[in-house]
């Protein structure tokens, strides 16, 4: 396996962390997912420190802009092109199953023993490479294992049945069969019900930011974490493949992954704002064809889909994909060149008239019954019935 220390000053930041370490008294260790992605000769996602003592030494010799998370002793320290979580080795207790953790100092062979599997479990010294390890850790590594460093693991914290799903679809590896037992009986015996709606939120959105949200998803259903999840691989496709470069990719997913029978309280209970419920909502309809166009006419489409977000959009339904394109690649751009000022100014009442009007024009404009100059949007909008003009221009022979 790959030299951690050589690897990690090829790391932005590593070579700055190294020299800070070098300058404060107590060890420190790189520990977790960077030790093992840089094992694996694999990018690592974050760089993970943990200190035998006080690690404010440590802090302050690396710089930078940094965020404190009292309740657990850490500490996320940024710079330029860099990002380096710092905290205190530790041991954790639970006062019952799906609390959030107690925590206490220890030294690095108890802080590994708190990990959610045994391929994060490793610390490499910082000052002179040695290595620490949980037992079957490097052969873990070596094998592609899942392992978890205790049987009660996943009744500790559940979240660890998330994570261990997201390094499954994203390392390829799968759990060892002893872990993958304890695994079941934790789903079946309920441990997700002894989390909040907000952490298994957090932990679905991790998986949403997957480089491949799909296989974390597929993974997660596999293991039978979010039974509201209905991953269908082609419909996620499809919706990804059609969404426009302004919509949120991870939205787009969600809702194309989605069971169709959930509603805002399932939303709001995993913690999504109100934006982002909305688009999602939206988009469930889309997928169930409450967005249809009456037609292929230009203005037919647009009010099929106008006022949706794009993320809405991506789900529409095979029969209406080439709508939907149409309409982000093309139809939702056009806009008038005439406004409400410049109707209520020729003369026309305040009121939702003026909007019956401007709609009616942007209709033609889309239909090419009108002209895109400002004079004959003007013209078409001040015309005695807009709408009527409408019927009568497209009834002609």
């Amino acid at each position: 396996m790959a030299d951690v220390l050589a690897e990690l000053e090829e790391v932005p930041g590593g070579a700055h962390l190294r020299r800070a370490a070098a300058a404060c008294a107590a060890p420190a260790y790189l520990v977790g997912g960077a030790v093992r992605d840089l094992l694996l000769g694999r990018p690592p996602r974050e760089l993970d420190v943990a200190v035998e003592g006080d690690p404010e030494p440590l802090i302050a010799a690396i710089g930078g802009d940094v965020e404190r998370h009292e309740r657990f002793g850490t500490a996320v320290v940024r710079g330029d092109g860099w990002c380096v979580d710092v905290a205190r080795c530790r041991r954790e207790t639970y006062a019952h199953p799906g609390a959030l953790p107690d925590v206490s100092p220890a030294d690095v062979r108890s802080d590994l023993q708190r990990r959610d599997a045994t391929i994060n479990a490793i610390a490499v010294g910082l000052a002179d490479g040695a290595v620490v390890a949980a037992p079957h850790a490097e052969a873990d590594l070596r094998a592609g294992l899942l392992r978890v460093l205790h049987d009660a693991s996943f009744l500790d914290d559940p979240t660890r049945l998330w994570r261990l799903a997201r390094y499954r679809a994203r390392l390829g590896f799968e759990l060892e069969p002893h872990t993958a037992a304890l695994a079941a009986q934790a789903v079946s015996g309920g441990a997700l019900t002894t989390i909040s709606g907000v952490r298994t939120g957090n932990e679905l959105r991790l998986a949403l930011r997957e480089d491949d949200p799909v296989a974390a998803l597929r993974s997660v259903a596999k293991l039978g974490l979010a039974p509201w999840l209905e991953v269908d691989v082609e419909r996620i496709a499809a919706a990804r493949a059609l969404a426009p470069a302004d919509a949120r990719g991870d939205l787009v997913t969600l809702a194309a992954a989605l069971g169709p029978e959930t509603d805002g309280a399932r939303l709001q209970d995993l913690g999504f704002p109100g934006a982002e419920r909305d688009a999602v909502l939206r988009a469930l309809e889309v997928r169930a064809g409450r967005h249809r166009p009456a037609g292929a006419r230009p203005s037919e489409i647009a009010r099929a889909f106008r006022g949706l977000p794009g993320e809405a959009v991506a789900l529409a339904p095979e029969e209406d994909r080439a709508a939907a394109r149409r309409w982000l690649d093309e139809l939702r751009h056009v806009r008038l060149e005439v406004d409400g000022d410049d109707l209520l100014t020729a003369g026309v009442a305040r009121g939702p008239e003026v909007g019956a009007r401007l709609r009616a024009v942007l209709d033609a404009v889309l239909d090419g019954e009108v002209a895109p100059e400002r004079s004959a949007q003007l013209a078409a909008a001040l015309a005695d019935d807009p709408v009527a003009h409408r019927k009568d221009r497209r009834a002609e022979p």
